[in-house]
C-alpha cells in the first residue's frame, strides 16, 4: 500500500476525522479561551460603557448579573422560591417528558439508522451513502437554534444572569456525543447505559450524593443494558462521558442561574453552530453534504425530519432536566434505547437472543425498583420530619 493510500485511509477513519475535527474546533475553543482570560485580568467590566458592544462582551464574560458588581453594595434580591407541586402534578409533569422524549427520539433514531447505514437511489439510479457526521450535527443544531431564538425574540423569559461562554462546554460535549452515535451508526446500532458515568460526573460537577439503593439499581440497568446488547446486535459501542458530562452541566446551570429551558437550549445551540459552522466550511463539508441533498431528494426529507424530531426533542431534554435533573433524564433515555433498539430489530429486522430480552427486563425490573425505593424513602423522611415537629 502507498504512502498516500495510507494517509487517505488514515484520514478518511473515525480516528482520522474526529483529530481534524477538533482542530477545527480549537481555532474557536483557543482565541475565544484568551479573550476571556484578557477581559477578565483587565478588568473590563469596571470601564465598560453602555453601547451594544460592551453590552455583548459583557454578557458573554461576565453574565447578565455584573451590575451588582459595579453599582451598588446592597444584597441582591431574594428569589421568590417556586410553589411545591403536588404528587400527581409531578406524575403528570414526568409522564408527558417521558411520552415527549419518547416519541421524539425514537422517531428521531429510526432516521438516524436509515441516514447513516442505508442506500439512497437517485431519479438515475445511482447509489450513495451519505458519510458526514458533522453535517447532520449542523442541520440538526441550526433549526434546534432558530426556534428557540425566535420564541425567545416573541416571548418573556426570566432574566438571564449567566456568562454565555458557558454554553459553550456542554454544546461541545453535545456535538461529540452526537458526531459519536453517528459515526457508531457506520458500525453499531446501540450503546449501553449512561446511568453510571452521569452520577460518577454529578459527583464531579454537581458534587451531589446518591443512596444506596440509587447505585444498586443502576448497576442492574446498567448490566441489563449490556445483556440486551450483546444479545441483540453483532457489534458494540459506547460514547458515555460526553452525555454524562452535558447533562450534569446542564443541570448545575439551571440550579446556578435559574434560566429557562429553551434560554438553555438557545444558548447551546449558538455555540454548537458556530463550532459545526466553523468546522465544515474549513472542510468544505457543506458543498459535499449539498451535492449529496440536490442528487438524492430523499436525504433531503429525511434531514428535515431528523431535525424537527431534534429540536423537539431538546426541548422536552431541558425541560425534563430542569425540572428532574440528570439522573431521572438519563434513565428516561436509557427505556428509550431499549426501545429504539427493539424498534430496530423490528424495522430493519436485527435478530434478538434470548439474553437480549432478560437484559431488557432486567432494565425495566431495575427502573421499578428505582421508583419504589425512591418513594420509601420520601415516606420515611416525611415521618420522621412529623415525628420531630410533634415533639417540639
Amino acid at each position: 500500500m502507498s504512502g498516500s493510500s495510507v494517509l487517505y485511509s488514515v484520514v478518511d477513519s473515525w480516528v482520522g476525522s474526529l483529530t481534524i475535527n477538533l482542530l477545527c474546533y480549537s481555532t474557536v475553543f483557543i482565541p475565544g479561551y484568551f479573550l476571556i482570560q484578557y477581559f477578565k485580568k483587565s478588568k473590563y467590566i469596571e470601564r465598560a460603557g453602555l453601547g451594544t458592544l460592551s453590552k455583548l462582551i459583557t454578557s458573554c464574560v461576565y453574565g447578565q448579573g455584573y451590575d451588582k458588581l459595579v453599582t451598588t453594595d446592597l444584597p441582591p434580591a431574594p428569589r421568590t422560591p417556586a410553589p411545591e407541586r403536588s404528587m400527581s402534578s409531578k406524575c403528570l409533569q414526568l409522564i408527558f417528558c417521558f411520552l415527549g422524549l419518547q416519541a421524539s427520539y425514537l422517531t428521531w433514531g429510526v432516521l438516524q439508522e436509515k441516514i447513516m447505514t442505508k442506500e439512497y437511489q437517485s431519479s438515475e439510479g445511482n447509489i450513495g451513502h451519505f458519510r458526514d457526521s458533522q453535517f447532520l450535527v449542523f442541520v440538526n443544531r441550526i433549526l434546534a437554534f432558530l426556534l428557540a431564538a425566535t420564541y425567545l425574540g416573541f416571548t418573556r423569559q426570566p432574566r438571564h444572569t449567566a456568562p454565555i461562554y458557558k454554553y459553550s462546554y456542554c454544546s461541545f460535549s453535545n456535538i461529540m456525543s452526537s458526531w459519536c452515535q453517528y459515526e457508531a451508526l457506520k458500525y453499531v446500532l446501540a450503546k449501553a447505559s449512561k446511568i453510571i458515568p452521569t452520577m460518577i460526573m454529578g459527583k464531579i460537577v454537581s458534587e451531589k450524593k446518591y443512596e444506596y439503593f440509587e447505585y444498586v439499581t443502576a448497576v442492574l440497568i446498567s448490566f441489563g443494558m449490556t445483556m440486551f446488547l450483546l444479545g441483540s446486535t453483532e457489534s458494540k459501542g459506547s460514547y458515555m462521558s460526553f452525555d454524562a458530562f452535558t447533562s450534569n452541566w446542564q443541570g448545575e446551570l439551571f440550579s446556578q442561574h435559574k434560566m429557562s429551558s429553551v434560554q438553555m437550549m438557545c444558548g447551546v445551540n449558538l455555540f454548537s453552530c458556530l463550532f459545526t459552522t466553523t468546522s465544515l466550511m474549513q472542510q468544505g463539508g457543506f458543498s459535499t453534504s449539498f451535492n449529496f441533498m440536490l442528487t438524492y431528494p430523499a436525504f433531503f426529507w429525511d434531514s428535515l425530519i431528523l431535525s424537527i424530531c431534534s429540536a423537539t426533542g431538546q426541548l422536552f431534554i431541558y425541560h425534563t432536566i430542569s425540572l428532574f435533573g440528570p439522573v431521572v433524564f438519563i434513565i428516561i433515555m436509557t427505556i428509550r434505547q431499549g426501545l429504539a433498539i427493539l424498534l430496530s430489530c423490528l424495522i430493519y429486522s436485527h435478530p434478538v437472543s434470548l439474553m437480549g430480552v432478560l437484559g431488557i427486563f432486567m432494565v425495566f425490573m431495575a427502573i421499578f425498583l428505582r421508583v419504589y425505593c425512591s418513594h420509601r424513602l420520601k415516606q420515611l423522611q416525611q415521618r420522621r420530619a412529623g415525628g420531630d415537629t410533634t415533639k417540639v
